[in-house]
């Protein structure tokens, strides 16, 4: 059956004008870069329309932390306790070791945490509360000595009381009330008494995102990121009602937020689409306007013959997250092999990966996941390997390597690995003193 889309988007009526957002940003960063702190605060007032401290202390996070109610403190401690035991599990995977090659040569790696994160946590159209458990959490397991965290300050209020909870709790050192391209170029460059970040992470706008990409090289960043994205694949078992809403509810994200339904049951595929915008109508406003638009230009409904159609679909889109609501839920785990995460049934949900089950919802997006996955501990992690040779190895090793150099035309080298050949090392250097 030939692959037919019931529902297509209008990719043109999604597209950013990236490069007026490429030219904002590079002013701003150099305008940082040169006038330091004051530049930054200029930003944030103009911008931000905060002009109070952009280091909050410690009493404005007790006094935020007090006005949280225990309840959502409860809710906070539970998922950022998934998100801890996730991130530890993930950091039992990989370790440190060492193995003799050849006799007398030995070999190894180390890992090496970072010294400095800077955390992003967004606080525009949505108080993102997951967001700063997602990114610290993961980076304070990974053992990272120093976490600034910075979020943009709404006018007289400041950073979300929520969010400052979910901060503190996740082990933030320093908290800059501070957000857009001002709070990435101060974590960055180490402005407010921050220590400089060797890697910036977290979500945030297009504006946030392009700061990140033109800091990449002197600084890390956990990846280039686009608008969220979210794919259902469901078959004639899965329930519309449920995959209708399951597809709004990523939609909420924002009209530039594209969701796709795989299916090869065109009555579900017809079900869905006369639901979603009837499910999205039931939604407060600003997330309906939200939802409305990203269906309207963005969504897609695919229909397939098969479910290797279905997959093969899947994995050129590679979507950010990617959930399964169809039959045989094994053969799909191991048909599947380009998303950011996989929700395997119809019991679970993207929802459950965004706030609170466990593992990270800093994701790949825009076909990113076709090559690389999401934020984890490893992030954080530098292996480095190190090498060390003993005389029974040395001799052989020493002669292939000038061969080889040799046959490269890389002289220096092959005269390097000689001169440890029949113990010439010590006399050279007697010689040469």
């Amino acid at each position: 059956m030939t692959i037919r889309y019931l529902k297509s988007s209008n990719k043109a009526a999604g597209a950013e004008a990236g490069a007026d957002v490429a030219d904002t940003v590079s002013v701003m960063l150099a305008r940082i870069k040169a006038g330091g702190e004051g530049a930054a605060r200029d930003y944030a007032q103009r911008l931000d329309g905060w002009d109070g401290d952009v280091v909050v202390s410690e009493g404005a996070v007790a006094e935020a932390v007090r006005s949280v109610p225990q309840g959502l403190k409860d809710d906070i401690a539970w998922a950022h306790e998934n998100i801890c035991r996730f991130a530890e599990a993930q950091l039992a995977t990989v370790s440190e070791m060492e193995v003799e090659l050849r006799p007398g040569l030995f070999a190894g790696q180390k890992l090496i945490p970072l010294r400095a994160a800077g955390a992003y946590v967004p606080g525009g159209r949505y108080a993102h509360i997951a967001s700063a458990l997602m990114t610290i959490t993961t980076a304070k397991v990974a053992g990272v000595a120093h976490i600034t965290a910075c979020s943009p300050p709404k006018p007289t209020q400041g950073i979300h009381p929520a969010i400052l909870y979910a901060m503190q709790l996740a082990g933030a050192d320093r908290i800059l009330a501070m957000g857009g391209v001002q709070g990435i170029a101060a974590m960055a460059g180490g402005l407010f008494g921050a220590v400089p970040a060797d890697i910036l992470i977290g979500p945030g706008n297009a504006y946030v995102a392009e700061a990140k990409r033109q800091m990449f090289g002197p600084v890390g960043i956990d990846m280039f990121a686009g608008p969220t994205d979210s794919m259902v694949i469901a078959d004639a078992s899965a329930d519309a009602y449920t995959v209708a809403w399951d597809l709004v509810s990523q939609a909420e994200h924002g009209d530039n937020s594209p969701v796709w339904l795989v299916t090869d049951c065109e009555a579900l595929a017809r079900d869905v689409m006369r639901l979603v915008p009837e499910l999205i109508a039931e939604l407060p406003p600003v997330n309906s306007a939200a939802a409305s638009a990203a269906w309207r230009d963005l969504g897609e409904v695919i229909l397939c013959g098969s479910r290797g159609e279905m997959a093969g679909v899947s994995n050129r889109y590679g979507p950010e997250h990617l959930h399964v609501q169809a039959a045989d839920l094994d053969w799909w785990a191991g048909a599947l092999t380009c998303y950011g995460s996989l929700f395997l049934g119809a019991e679970t949900t993207v929802s459950f990966g965004d706030k609170a089950a466990g593992p990270n919802h800093t994701l790949p997006t825009s076909g990113a996941a076709r090559y690389t996955g999401g934020l984890s501990v490893h992030k954080f992690l530098k292996t480095v390997t190190w090498q060390r040779v003993d005389g029974e190895a040395l001799p052989e090793l020493a002669r292939v390597t000038a061969r080889i150099s040799r046959h490269e035309g890389m002289e220096g080298h092959a005269r390097a690995a000689e001169l440890r050949l029949d113990g010439l090392v010590p006399k050279k250097r007697l010689a040469v003193g």
